[in-house]
C-alpha cells in the first residue's frame, strides 16, 4: 500500500473513532484500549470496514457537478429558513473557498459542497425521526450513518427498536456515496440490506415470489391461499410482512384470480360441448383462449427458472440472492396483466351469448386506441369470426347453411316450394355482428335465397359459374378461409358481386325460361278480362247456362263452354301452355244463388311462378274478376234490354188502333223505361271505360317500366304487388273503398232488376202486339175486359219502373258523395247526371208523350 493511501485510511479511522467514541481518553491510534468493551469493538470495525467501502466506490451521482449552483442552493436553503446572516456569511466564506487555487488547494469544491448539504439535509432527518419516536434530546446526535439511513428505501418501515438502538449507539447522520468497483461492493451492501429485512420478517421474498407465481396458475400457495368468501387470493394477516410488501403481493395475485376466471370458463364451456349450444363461435373462442394462456404458460415457466437461478455477479467470491424479486415480477406481468383483464371482460360479456352475438359482443371490446390492446383484440377476433366468415361464405357462393347451433345471422326454416322465396329465409337481428351492416345483412340474405331459389324453385345450375366469376372478380377464393375478421370490404366486395351476378342470373331465367311477363299479361287478358271478344263470346254462350241455379250447373259443361269461347276467339293463337292453365272455378254458394254469382276464372301459376302468383294474390285477382265480371253482366244485361226494347219499331205499328187511354200509358211507361236505360247505360258505359283504360291500362303500363328496371327478385315482387294494389285500391274494392264498394254493388244489383222489369214490361207489348192483329178483338165483347188487363199492367210496370228509379237515383246520391272523399278517380262520367234528371222530370201524363221546351 502507498504512504498516500495508508494516510487516507489513518484519517478515516480517525473520523470513524470520533463519531462514534468522542470521549477525550480515547485513542484513535489505538481501537482496543481496555475501557472500550468487545461490542464497541465489533461496532467499530464494522462501521470502517463500511466507511472505507463506500470511500472506494467510483459511482458518479445522478446530478450535475456545478459548484455554483450548489453554493446557491445552500444559500437559498438558508435564506428561506430565516437564516439570512449565515447566508450571508456563507457566501463570504465561499467566494474565499472558490478563489483559492494552488498547492493544498481542494480541487473538487463541488463534491465538499453537496456533502456539506448532504449531512445538512440528513441531520434534519434524524431529528424529526427522533421527535417522532424517541423523547427530545437536549443536544444534536451525531455519528456515522446507518446502513438503513443511507440506503434510498421509499418505504423506510424500520422497527422502532432498531432506530432506537441505532441512536443510542450514535449512528445518526452522514453522507454516503456509492460508486461502482471490480468487487461489485454496492451489490454486497445491498445483500447485507436484505438480510437485515429477513431477520424482521417472517415471510421471506424468495417464498412470496413463489407463492406469487401458483397463485397465477391457479394454485394455492403455501402461504398466499384463494378465499372464497371475498373471492380473491389473500395473505393472511397473521403473517408478518411489511405493508408495501403485502400490497404488491394482492397487486400480482389479481393476475392469479384473472386466470382463475378465464381457465374457469373454458372448462366449463368445453364440458357443456356437444349436450348443449355452445356453438363453432363459442368453441373458437374457446380455442383462441386457450392459446393466449398457452404463451402465459410459457412465461410462467420462464419466471419459475428465473426464481431459481442466482444474480449473475462479476465477482467470483461475492455471494448472491435469487434473481427473480416481486418488483421484478410487476414488470414482467405489466403485459400479461392486460390481456388478462381483457379476456376476463370478455367472458363476462360472452356467457351467455353465442355465434354473431358474441362476435359483435368481443368486437366492440376492439374499439380501443391502446395498440397493445387493438392488435391482442384483433388477433382474438380472427379466431372468433373464423366460423361466421365461413359461414357467410358458404351461403353467398353456395347457398348452403351450415348452421346447426343458430349461430348465424340468417335462419332457415321448412315450407313449400312455393313460400320459399317469402317464408323459408329471414334475418335474425339478435345474430347479427355489429362489424356488419343492415344493408350488407340483406344483400347477403338475399344472395343465398337467390341460389337456394334458382336451385329448389327453377332446377337451374347456372348460378355456380355466377358464383366463381363473382369470387374471381372480388379477388378472393371459393374455399375455406378465403375471408376472416378485417376483410369487411372485402366481403362487401363479394357479397356486391355475387348478389349483382346471381339476381341477374335469376331475372334472366323467371324471364326467357318462364315467361313471367307474358303470364302477367295473360292474366290481364283473361282473368281481368281484357280480351273483349273473347270476355263477350264466353259470355253470350254460358249466359243461359248461369241463368240456372248454381246447384244445378255442371262444371264439365262449363269447361267446355269455355273452349268453345276460346276456340271462337283470338285467344285460340295464344300460346298452348297458357291456354292450358286458363280453368273454370266454381266458388262456395249458397241457396238461391245463381250461376252468374258463382261463376269465376282461375290461372294456375305453377312454380317458380307460383312464388309472385301465391293463393293470396291469386284470390285478390279473384275478387277483381268478380267485379269485372258482374260489370260486364250488367252491361251485357243493358245491351239485351236495348235489343228487346226497339221502341220505334214496337210501338209505331199499333198506336192508331189502341184505345186512347192505353195507348197513352203505354207511351209514358216505355219513354219512362227508355231515359232510365240510357241514364244507367252512360253510367256503365263510363265506369267499364274507367276501370279498363284508367286503372288496368295504366297500371299494366306503370308494371312494364318497373319490370325492365329491376335488379332482383324482390324488385320483381314489389313491382306485381304495387301492380295489384293499384288496380284494387282504384276499382274502389280496397280496404279505404268498403262502404263506397257496396254502394257501388247495390247500383249494379238495381239495374239488373231493371232488367229483369224491361224483360216483363217488352214481353207485355208483344203481346198486346199480338192481340192487336186480330182487327176485331178490340171491337168485340172483351173490349173492356182487354183494356182493364191492359192499363193494370202497364201502371204496375210504371210503379216498378218509378220505384226502380228512385231507389237507383238515391243509390247513386250517395255513390257521388263518397266518391270524392275515398278515391281521387276521374269524375266525368258523373257529369251528365243532371241531363237526364232534367229529362226525366219534363215527362208528363197530359202531354201525349212529348217532352215540354
Amino acid at each position: 500500500m502507498e504512504d498516500g493511501d495508508q494516510r487516507v485510511v489513518d484519517l478515516v479511522k480517525e473520523l470513524v473513532h470520533r463519531l462514534l467514541h468522542p470521549s477525550p481518553h480515547s485513542n484513535p491510534q489505538n481501537p482496543n484500549p481496555s475501557f472500550l468493551s468487545t461490542q464497541q469493538t465489533v461496532e467499530y470495525n464494522q462501521a470502517l470496514k463500511y466507511s472505507l467501502r463506500i470511500l472506494s466506490s467510483r459511482m458518479t451521482l445522478s446530478i450535475a457537478a456545478d459548484d455554483s449552483a450548489m453554493a446557491e442552493s445552500i444559500k437559498r436553503r438558508l435564506a428561506t429558513t430565516g437564516k439570512s446572516s449565515e447566508a450571508l456569511a456563507f457566501a463570504d466564506i465561499y467566494a474565499k473557498f472558490s478563489l483559492k487555487s494552488g498547492p493544498g488547494s481542494i480541487k473538487n469544491k463541488w463534491a465538499v459542497l453537496y456533502m456539506l448539504k448532504t449531512i445538512s439535509d440528513d441531520r434534519k432527518v434524524r431529528k424529526n425521526i427522533l421527535s417522532n419516536r424517541m423523547p427530545s434530546t437536549s443536544a444534536d446526535v451525531g455519528g456515522l450513518p446507518t446502513l438503513f439511513d443511507n440506503l434510498d428505501i421509499s418505504s423506510r418501515d424500520f422497527s422502532d427498536s432498531r432506530a432506537r438502538e441505532s441512536i443510542e449507539k450514535g449512528w445518526n447522520g452522514g453522507v454516503l456515496m456509492v460508486a461502482k468497483d471490480p468487487e461489485n461492493i454496492r451489490d454486497m451492501a445491498y445483500r447485507e440490506y436484505a438480510v437485515l429485512i429477513k431477520e424482521e420478517n417472517e415471510v421471506s421474498e424468495e417464498v412470496l415470489v413463489r407463492d406469487v407465481l401458483y397463485t397465477c396458475q391457479g394454485i394455492d400457495g403455501k402461504y398466499v391461499k384463494f378465499d372464497e368468501k371475498v373471492d380473491a387470493y389473500v395473505l393472511p394477516e397473521l403473517i408478518k410482512v411489511p405493508r408495501c410488501t403485502r400490497i404488491m403481493v394482492r397487486k400480482l395475485c389479481e393476475l392469479g384470480w384473472l386466470f382463475r376466471k378465464v381457465k374457469g370458463y373454458i372448462t366449463e364451456s368445453m364440458d357443456r360441448f356437444p349436450t348443449e349450444d355452445v356453438g363453432t363461435v363459442g368453441q373458437a373462442f374457446c380455442a383462441a383462449l386457450q392459446d393466449e394462456l398457452s404463451e402465459y404458460y410459457k412465461l410462467l415457466a420462464v419466471l419459475e427458472t428465473q426464481a431459481m437461478n442466482p444474480i449473475p455477479l462479476v465477482s467470483e467470491n461475492a455471494s448472491s440472492g435469487n434473481y427473480l424479486s416481486l418488483r421484478r415480477l410487476s414488470v414482467w406481468f405489466s403485459e400479461p396483466i392486460v390481456k388478462m383483464r381483457l379476456m376476463a371482460v370478455l367472458v363476462d360479456s360472452c356467457k351467455v351469448l353465442k355465434g354473431g352475438a358474441m362476435a359483435g359482443a368481443i368486437h366492440m371490446h376492439a374499439q380501443h386506441g391502446d395498440p397493445l390492446v387493438n392488435d391482442f383484440m384483433k388477433k382474438l377476433l380472427r379466431r372468433v369470426c373464423s366460423p361466421l366468415f365461413e359461414m357467410v361464405r358458404s351461403w353467398v357462393l353456395e347457398g348452403e347453411l351450415e348452421d346447426i347451433f343458430a349461430e348465424f345471422f340468417v335462419l332457415s326454416q321448412p315450407v313449400k316450394a312455393e313460400s320459399l322465396w317469402r317464408e323459408g329465409y329471414r334475418l335474425h337481428p339478435a345474430m347479427l355482428p355489429s362489424f356488419i351492416s343492415q344493408s350488407l345483412a340483406r344483400r347477403i340474405l338475399r344472395t343465398g335465397k337467390s341460389i337456394n331459389f334458382l336451385r329448389v324453385c327453377c332446377e337451374d345450375r347456372g348460378w355456380a359459374e355466377a358464383a366463381t366469376e363473382s369470387a374471381a372478380a372480388a379477388g378472393t377464393s371459393t374455399g375455406r378461409g378465403g375471408l376472416g375478421y378485417g376483410d369487411t370490404n372485402a366481403l362487401e366486395s363479394l357479397v356486391t358481386e355475387a348478389a349483382k351476378r346471381i339476381d341477374k342470373h335469376l331475372l334472366d331465367v323467371m324471364h326467357k325460361q318462364y315467361r313471367f311477363k307474358e303470364h302477367c299479361l295473360a292474366i290481364k287478358r283473361y282473368v281481368l278480362l281484357g280480351q273483349g271478344d273473347f270476355v263477350q263470346y264466353l259470355m253470350d254462350i254460358v249466359g243461359p247456362e248461369l241463368s240456372e241455379p248454381a246447384n244445378t250447373i255442371s262444371t264439365f259443361k262449363l269447361a267446355g263452354l269455355l273452349e268453345s269461347a276460346v276456340r271462337s276467339s283470338n285467344a285460340q293463337y295464344d300460346d298452348p301452355d297458357i291456354l292450358d292453365r286458363l280453368r273454370v272455378k266454381m266458388m262456395p254458394h249458397n241457396k238461391g244463388d245463381r250461376g252468374w254469382d258463382v261463376f269465376s276464372l282461375e290461372y294456375d301459376a305453377r312454380i317458380p311462378l307460383n312464388t309472385i302468383f301465391t293463393e293470396s294474390v291469386m284470390s285478390r285477382y279473384l275478387r277483381i274478376f268478380n267485379f269485372l265480371w258482374k260489370l260486364r253482366r250488367v252491361e251485357h244485361a243493358l245491351i239485351g234490354v236495348w235489343k228487346t226494347m226497339k221502341p220505334n219499331c214496337v210501338t209505331s205499328r199499333f198506336f192508331t188502333k189502341l184505345p186512347s187511354d192505353v195507348k197513352l200509358q203505354l207511351i209514358l211507361t216505355s219513354r219512362k223505361c227508355q231515359v232510365l236505360w240510357d241514364e244507367m247505360n252512360h253510367f256503365v258505359s263510363n265506369l267499364q271505360y274507367y276501370i279498363m283504360f284508367e286503372v288496368l291500362e295504366v297500371s299494366w303500363s306503370n308494371l312494364s317500366k318497373e319490370l325492365e328496371v329491376a335488379k332482383d327478385l324482390d324488385d320483381l315482387l314489389g313491382a306485381h304487388e304495387k301492380y295489384l294494389c293499384s288496380i284494387v285500391e282504384k276499382s274502389l274494392l280496397g280496404e279505404r273503398s268498403q262502404n263506397l264498394n257496396k254502394t257501388l254493388f247495390t247500383l249494379l244489383d238495381l239495374i239488373l232488376r231493371f232488367r229483369s222489369h224491361a224483360d216483363r214490361l217488352y214481353e207485355g207489348i208483344s203481346e198486346l202486339q199480338s192481340r192487336n192483329t186480330d182487327t176485331g178483338s178490340w171491337l168485340g165483347e172483351g173490349r173492356k175486359d182487354l183494356t182493364k188487363r191492359a192499363g193494370e199492367f202497364l201502371r204496375n210496370m210504371g210503379q216498378d219502373i218509378d220505384a226502380t228509379r228512385k231507389e237507383y237515383s238515391s243509390a247513386f246520391e250517395g255513390f257521388i258523395s263518397q266518391l270524392p272523399i275515398q278515391q281521387h278517380i276521374d269524375l266525368k262520367f258523373l257529369t251528365f247526371r243532371l241531363d237526364f234528371t232534367e229529362y226525366y222530370s219534363q215527362l208528363r201524363p197530359n202531354t201525349g208523350g212529348k217532352f215540354l221546351k
